[in-house]
């Protein structure tokens, strides 16, 4: 199964815990095979087949790296053998690729790590593997911007339908904000004129269509270590310090809820002071929150490349009339988690808001309404510890340090690059076309920085059309040609494949137009079929016309179990049959004895079957509530019955052993007695 499909398996090393990926494609030849124009000059279609995620961070093992293998990646390793067929593992190719945790080790540290993780790998799985420097690698800040970039426009739609995502002047594409534990992320593609401006700031991105052609993008990306959600906290912890003298026990920290109490580190201060040292005391005061999170931007570094955004960063100025800005992990869990969930657009007023009223609460009361709604974990209990200052850390990030208008709050507070009245109005506007939205997944697929790569490396896969043959990847900003720094996707064009129909592993793509044909087809002969039997005659008489034909064609006595068609379109209905019985049509029907073994597919408990039967299986029917119409008779007391092709045979028969008496046309048995001779066909 599956034959003609690709997969790919990428884990991503992030400070608090490794993520596996599992995304799948078509081969190009099958892919292009029944594609549409449109279909054709799209990049290759990727599922993603399985997500997993496990605690801590691999730079746990930083010191013990012999474990890291059996104890901590076994585990993701055989999530992907669930995914993977078995056949297509050893052309697989799998990456792990970390992040921000695992860039704060010495360099000594690195290599070891990586090399322990590859080693195991290789010498424990069959995936591809061929080359550890650029399979298992921490990969820069600047690397992941730009692969979560291409994940969030390839997902929007801005690459394969630049007319629908028309932003003005030209352009299309959408940027790209991340904040981990332990770094941010910034990509986008600036104007023309600062595009221009700041081309050798640029990367240039290049894929390739199914149809062969290359598509190049020109990306500003930019990373800010130590400016993740948990650096940030670390790095305000200790500036609250810096403002009390090391004898304070209780440091107040306006960024918690009221009357919280923890240690510098954030977990619950329970028992002794003592033992515990300096702890925080949670005022509730979540505007002092904002002004004290706010110096850790950094805005005042010294700016070497203007213009700057944090800590001295050059990015280029982006123009909120066409940038428009989609943000991931931290931007999406802290909108929408503790405060957020019902909210669908980020609107800052709004926001605002309902942090404020959070925040001021006392501890007690929102810990109280935790146990209310039965979510007492300790995960739960640390998001709502920490949700007050990520939301302030988030505000400050987005508005004062992106530069990110405040519509609905106030007029643009700080005129300049980065902001625009156009811009303001926009933000107005509900969806992906106002400056910055908050994003999880888009038609249900993860926004991940891993699905950029796995782009890359399907695109990679496509054979090139003409003479073109320039690598899929990314590099340094050149006029033409190939810069001497670019990364290549990891992939080589694949060879056209001998039969691209003979794929019946489809189960990632959308369902082709043929098969749902199909299906509407067979729902309505259904129906038809359906509509045609639904009078009892109608079904009596197709059932005798195939039992006359059996008997005919093979001599042999008809199988019991002669209602399977009209119970698997109608199921099964013992109140029809037995009107049909008391209306005298017993010749139709071959019932005798029985064994409940024949029909039923399950057992009751107490190892009776009766009454489980499926649909398709003989009708069982109560013998008994015929007793008051049978006549007292030697055939029936020997427990005979009679075989019988037409009642107009017998009319005579019967009406001599039931004279004076009820008719017997309604018993589910027919009499045989050797006063009768059997009828002859």
């Amino acid at each position: 199964m599956g034959k003609n499909s690709q997969y790919g398996v990428i884990l991503d090393a992030g400070s608090s815990g490794t993520r596996i990926y599992v995304y799948k494609w078509k081969h190009p030849s099958s892919a292009t095979k029944h594609a549409s124009a449109t279909e054709i000059h799209s990049l290759p279609q990727l599922k993603l087949k399985k997500i997993k995620k496990i605690h801590p961070g691999v730079s746990t093992f930083a010191n013990d790296v012999v474990s890291v293998g059996p104890e901590y990646l076994q585990s993701l390793v055989d999530v992907a053998l669930e995914q993977v067929p078995a056949a297509k593992v050893p052309e697989t190719p799998v990456f792990l690729m970390a992040t921000a945790g695992v860039r704060f080790l010495p360099k000594q540290q690195q290599a070891a790590l990586l090399q322990g993780i590859c080693t195991y790998l290789q010498a424990n799985t069959r995936f591809d593997l061929p080359d550890c420097k650029s399979h298992i690698q921490v990969i820069s800040g600047e690397t992941e911007g730009i692969y979560g970039w291409i994940a969030a426009n390839y997902l929007l739609g801005g690459f394969d339908r630049p007319g629908e995502h028309a932003h003005g002047k030209g352009h299309h594409t959408y940027g790209f904000l991340d904040m981990g534990g332990a770094s941010a992320q910034i990509a986008f593609a600036p104007n023309t004129t600062e595009a221009s401006k700041h081309a050798d700031d640029l990367k240039l991105v290049r894929m390739r269509r199914l149809d062969g052609s290359p598509v190049e993008y020109k990306v500003f990306t930019a990373t800010w270590l130590g400016f993740g959600a948990n650096k940030a906290r670390s790095r305000y912890v200790e500036s609250l310090q810096d403002d009390y003298d090391s004898t304070i026990d209780e440091i107040p920290d306006p960024c918690m809820p009221k009357g919280l109490l923890t240690t510098l580190s954030g977990e619950p201060a329970v028992g002794s002071k003592a033992t515990h040292g300096q702890v925080l005391v949670g005022t509730g005061a979540f505007d002092e929150c904002l002004r004290k999170t706010h110096p850790l931007l950094r805005k005042d570094a010294p700016c070497e490349d203007h213009p700057c955004l944090l800590n001295g960063q050059h990015v280029p100025a982006i123009d909120f009339d066409v940038n428009h800005f989609v943000g991931v992990s931290e931007f999406w869990h802290t909108t929408h988690g503790v405060f957020g969930k019902e909210h669908n657009t980020y609107d800052l007023a709004t926001y605002q808001h309902d942090v404020m009223n959070f925040c001021n609460r006392d501890w007690a009361a929102i810990e109280g309404d935790l146990q209310q709604r039965k979510k007492t974990s300790e995960q739960k209990a640390q998001d709502a510890r920490e949700a007050c200052f990520k939301a302030s850390w988030l505000i400050n990030v987005l508005h004062d340090g992106i530069g990110i208008p405040r519509a609905n709050l106030e007029s643009v507070p700080n005129p300049g690059i980065n902001t625009t009245k156009e811009a303001a109005d926009k933000a107005m506007h509900k969806g992906f076309l106002g400056p910055f939205q908050p994003v999880d997944k888009i038609d249900g697929i993860e926004v991940s920085w891993t699905l950029g790569k796995m782009v890359l490396y399907a695109a990679g896969q496509v054979s090139p059309v003409g003479s073109s043959s320039l690598p899929v990847g990314f590099g340094s900003n050149v006029q033409s040609g190939t810069p001497s720094d670019f990364e290549q996707a990891g992939s080589s064009p694949l060879l056209p494949i001998t039969n691209p129909d003979d794929d019946d592993d489809d189960d990632m793509l959308i369902v082709p137009r043929k098969y749902t044909s199909s299906l509407l087809v067979l729902v309505l002969v259904l129906l038809l079929a359906a509509y045609f039997f639904r009078r009892p005659e109608r079904r009596r008489r197709l059932l005798s016309i195939a039992r006359r034909r059996r008997r005919s064609g093979s001599g042999r006595k008809p199988t019991r179990g002669g209602f399977s068609l009209t119970g698997k379109l109608f199921g099964r209905n013992p109140t029809a049959y037995e009107r049909v019985m008391e209306e005298g049509e017993a010749a139709e029907f071959e019932l005798g004895e029985m064994d409940s073994d024949d029909h039923n597919c399950s057992d009751s408990s107490d190892g009776s079957r009766a009454g489980k039967a499926p649909g398709l299986a003989t009708p069982r029917l109560n013998i008994d509530r015929f007793d008051d119409m049978q006549p007292p008779s030697a055939m029936d007391r020997n427990g005979l019955v009679i075989r019988t092709e037409s009642r107009e045979r017998l009319a005579p028969t019967l009406q001599m052993l039931n004279a004076g008496r009820r008719s017997r046309a309604g018993s589910p048995a027919r009499l045989k007695s050797p006063l009768v001779t059997p009828l002859q066909d």
